[in-house]
């Protein structure tokens, strides 16, 4: 490793032959107080000798000293450079840094919240601005000499992903990318890509980090390493993550002697009710853990919790434990600090935020991270655990994605994850993200990893995390409608798909045509020989054999038409159901008599019926729960303003069913009947098949299953050839469609963008569509400030699972254009499903009032309260989440061009709405 304070003459001459080849690398250098890595003078090598650059290496390796040398190099050849980055916190950090390394008059910000000297030769920006920048052809771009795109692996995310692939399409060949990514398994195809869209591009690996990560499990108050050597080395080796001395590793055996006994003791402890209650087993408290771990010296340390709640818990569990780590002088410091930090946020909306209890922890050393707190309240946490006076942070797994957070240990409390749509286990790239944040560069001689054991985590399993180095890069880019239109306004249709047929999803998809070739090729080898052991002396086997198959078909057919009657006719009785009606719910968790509140009926939808059942559970039944048709047992009153989600009405409610004298089980039970005997032509297929040579076969079972064989192999070439066909030119297909879609609508003409087209290309959102389609209708005129702001947001706001918003709504006029905006996405939806496209996200109500009254100017209590009230429980911190996409959203629709002067309207109440916004919490930390 270069980097070594004695160095060979042989070293010294190739380090003076480098700087004389590489001037503007040997000027850069003496610039730092260490020496380069291998690694980086590779790629700052390349840079210099007018290469694009990927680098492939672990968090924390120093990367982006590249990205910084792309920078000296644009200062120095007078052009300028832009340092994108995810994330518009990572934007401010990094602007930051560059401002204190080349002068503030030198750098520039540009993030949607934030424009600071944006005509700078460097300028700091997240990549959906250049992305914007690059659609609109900014004059900004003139003199472009470099991008530097940090955290270049973000295109693999499955929302924001294709932002990357659509700058590094689009960018002009001149311009140098320099390409920051942490450690994947196929960089070599993801620079081969770059190679066909970029030219000439150097790849460089690197996977040894530059602090040693060791591996830990704490079970109960005892700290194990998670491995031990089975080579020479130095005894236990906790790292399995790379380090300067490579060694073969395994599980460590007193680890897994300790966990085998005392999952022995468990095991013996006694049942209580349907789960065992372990004698001796506790979660582990966490002020015990940070004390554990603090006198091992492994603090600052920063604990994944994968729950915003958990986190503000486990702060305040180590408050009540009158738990400190700071002096009285670091307590004052960390005072100051933090009034700094949330000096412009209003006196009055503190107590709300809860500040006092936060100050309490942070003078304590303990503190929480998650997007639930307002960017002061986490900046103040980051910037006093980077200067160590904040010493155990809790924190969701976004700090892991780019913030310069790094500690000395890592704890990860469990390994499964809430990903969206259920509890996942943690893949080995997340582990490896997270953990790799445990190390601090100058600071920590070794990082460590800690995972805290309980009865459902097997060591095994954590090894398998710690050691697995495959995580491959897969795009996620698809072609959207302001894509589309602004690609065929620029370009044309036909140079336009061309351009989208060059994506790394497509190169991708070529690439996995030729394995798909090779796997028909490879099951035709072996459907040959099947066909060859299926032969029989009697006839042709394979003629019976497609008798049989057929006889299979046509019974699964008629099984198959059955259940679809049977689902017609439970269709058909849920039509029919009225408020009132007593039903029995056949199956499934609600099964039971259960009185329906609203039938549920939709033009296109199966029924949704709102039922109470006994147990006073309310809510909206699925088809599913309804095997059977259900049969009306009886009616009762409903109260005219029955509220289901009131416990007192459920309760009232519940006691009048409960007084009716119904079985609670029973029902009728269907008769099965042999369909094949009603069926002409099963019964001639069974007919033909006694009657074929091959039947009196002695061997026939074994030919049979040589034919299925055949049969399974021929069908599987059959959907690879599908496959096959569905990845040849997949996305130019797509792209077909959404053109053909926008025709239809008029936002384009041809190879033309229309005027309303032209709008459409300035709105970046993912409901880009919809809000075009609002506007064109005009759904959205005639609306105030405040109910345009309540209206754009059903277009910006998801809610959280299990959220149930109120249909109430703040106005008569708001709730007219709320309910027209959901019957456009309807619409559209519709036209979307009937050519193949995936329907738009469909309008949510959660931010509704949340936001009409912070724009008509009322407290942040009085707002957040409203949201609890309508049924959404928001935090201060995702409030201003919210507003600040809502706050994009209207400044979009503001400046999009206008087609009509009625537009005019909607785009001055937008600006309204976006300056009544920006206030307060929201605006704390945003440029004006």
């Amino acid at each position: 490793m270069v980097g070594t304070s004695e160095t060979s003459p042989a070293e010294r001459y190739a380090a003076a032959k480098r700087r004389n080849r590489h001037p503007q690398l040997g000027e850069f250098q003496t610039s730092y107080p260490f020496e380069l890595d291998l690694f980086q003078l590779q790629a700052c090598e390349s840079v210099e000798d007018g290469y694009s650059v990927l680098v492939c290496a672990p968090t924390g390796s120093g990367k982006t000293v590249v990205g910084e040398f792309a920078v000296h190099m644009a200062l120095a050849s007078g052009q300028k450079c832009f340092y994108t980055t995810p994330i518009k916190a990572l934007s401010n950090q990094k602007f930051n840094d560059l401002a204190q390394r080349y002068g503030e008059a030198n750098v520039g910000l540009l993030t949607g919240d934030n424009a600071v000297n944006a005509d700078a030769p460097i300028v700091v920006m997240t990549t959906e601005v250049l992305r914007n920048m690059l659609y609109v052809g900014s004059p900004g771009l003139v003199g472009l000499g470099y991008v530097v795109m940090d955290e270049v692996h973000y295109l693999g995310d499955r929302y924001r992903g294709a932002v990357w692939e659509e700058v590094i399409i689009h960018l002009s060949a001149s311009v140098r990318l320099v390409s920051l990514s942490a450690t994947v398994s196929n960089a070599e195809e993801f620079g081969d890509w770059l190679v066909s869209v970029r030219g000439e591009t150097r790849v460089i690996v690197h996977e040894i980090r530059p602090v040693p990560l060791w591996q830990h499990m704490l079970v109960g108050n005892r700290l194990f390493d998670l491995f031990t050597a089975t080579e020479s080395g130095d005894g236990a080796a906790g790292d399995a993550l790379g380090g300067s001395t490579p060694q073969t590793t395994s599980l460590n055996p007193d680890l897994r002697r300790y966990v085998s006994d005392r999952v022995r003791e468990l095991d013996a402890s006694p049942r209580r009710g349907e789960r065992r209650a372990p004698r001796g087993w506790r979660p582990p408290y966490r002020p015990d853990v940070i004390a554990r771990l603090d006198r091992e010296g492994l603090l600052p340390l920063i604990t994944f919790i994968f729950s915003r709640v958990g986190c503000d818990a486990a702060v305040k569990q180590c408050v009540d434990a009158g738990l400190w780590l700071t002096t009285p002088e670091e307590r004052e410091e960390i005072s100051l600090v933090a009034e700094r930090r949330i000096s412009s946020i209003p006196a009055e909306d503190l107590e709300i935020l809860g500040y006092w209890d936060w100050l309490d922890g942070l003078r304590r050393g303990v503190a929480a991270h998650h997007a639930g707190l307002i960017p002061a309240f986490k900046e103040t946490v980051e910037e006093l655990f980077t200067a160590g006076l904040v010493r155990a942070v809790f924190a969701t797994e976004t700090l892991a994605l780019g913030i310069n957070m790094p500690a000395r240990s890592v704890v990860l409390e469990r390994l499964t994850k809430f990903n969206g749509e259920s509890h996942a286990d943690v893949t080995p790239g997340e582990y490896t993200q997270l953990t790799g944040r445990a190390g601090r560069r100058g600071i920590d001689v070794e990082g460590h990893a800690v995972v805290l054991w309980g009865p459902e985590v097997d060591p095994m399993r954590v090894a398998g995390l710690a050691s697995t180095r495959t995580f491959p890069l897969r795009s996620s880019f698809r072609p959207s409608y302001n894509m589309a239109v602004n690609l065929v306004g620029q370009m044309g249709r036909p140079a336009a798909r061309e351009l989208l047929e060059s994506s790394f999803a497509q190169f991708q998809a070529d690439s996995s045509v030729a394995g798909l070739a090779s796997q028909i090729r490879r099951n035709q080898g072996s459907i040959d020989g099947y066909r060859q052991k299926m032969q029989c002396h009697l006839g042709d086997f394979a003629e019976y054999a497609a008798l049989r198959a057929e006889l299979t078909e046509r019974e699964k057919s008629l099984s198959r038409e059955g259940a679809r009657t049977r689902r017609a006719t439970v269709v058909a009785a849920l039509e029919k159901l009225r408020t009132g009606d007593v039903i029995r719910v056949p199956s499934g968790r609600r099964a039971g008599l259960a009185v329906v509140i609203d039938a549920g009926l939709h033009p296109r939808e199966d029924p949704r019926p709102l039922v109470l059942t006994l147990a006073r559970w309310g809510g909206r039944l699925a088809l599913s729960d309804f095997p059977t048709a259900p049969e009306v047992l009886a009616t009762v009153r409903v109260p005219r303003n029955f509220n289901y989600r009131s416990p007192q009405d459920r309760r009232d409610l519940s006691s009048t069913l409960r007084t009716l004298d119904l079985p609670e089980r029973g029902g009728r039970r269907e008769k099965r009947r042999d369909i094949g005997s009603e069926d002409a032509h099963i019964v001639s297929l069974r007919e033909a098949l006694r009657h074929h040579p091959c039947h009196g076969c002695s061997d026939r079972e074994e030919h049979a299953r040589w034919a299925e064989r055949a049969t399974r192999l021929e069908r599987e070439n059959t959907g690879l050839t599908k496959r096959i066909e569905g990845r040849t030119n997949s996305l130019g297909r797509t792209f077909d469609l959404i053109c053909r879609l926008l025709n239809d609508r008029g936002y384009l003409d041809g190879d033309d963008a229309t005027a309303e087209g032209r709008r459409l290309s300035r709105i970046w959102s993912e409901s880009d569509l919809v809000i075009a389609e609002c506007l064109k209708l005009g759904v959205w005129n005639g609306l105030d400030a405040g109910e345009l702001a309540g209206a754009v947001s059903t277009l910006v706001y998801e809610s959280r699972r299990d959220e149930q918003s109120s249909d109430r709504l703040p106005t008569a006029a708001l709730a007219a254009a709320v309910s027209h905006t959901s019957e456009v996405w309807s619409a559209l939806a519709d036209a979307e499903s009937s050519i193949g496209l995936n329907r738009s996200r469909e309008p949510e109500l959660g931010f509704v009032w949340a936001s009409y009254r912070w724009v008509k100017h009322e407290s942040l209590d009085r707002v957040l309260r409203a949201a609890a009230q309508a049924g959404v429980q928001m935090s201060a911190g995702d409030f201003v989440r919210w507003c600040k996409q809502l706050l994009d959203l209207l400044e979009q629709i503001a400046s999009a061009p206008a087609v009509r002067p009625e537009h005019q309207r909607v785009a001055e109440q937008a600006r309204t709405a976006a300056r009544a916004i920006r206030r307060g919490v929201v605006a704390q930390g945003m440029g004006s």
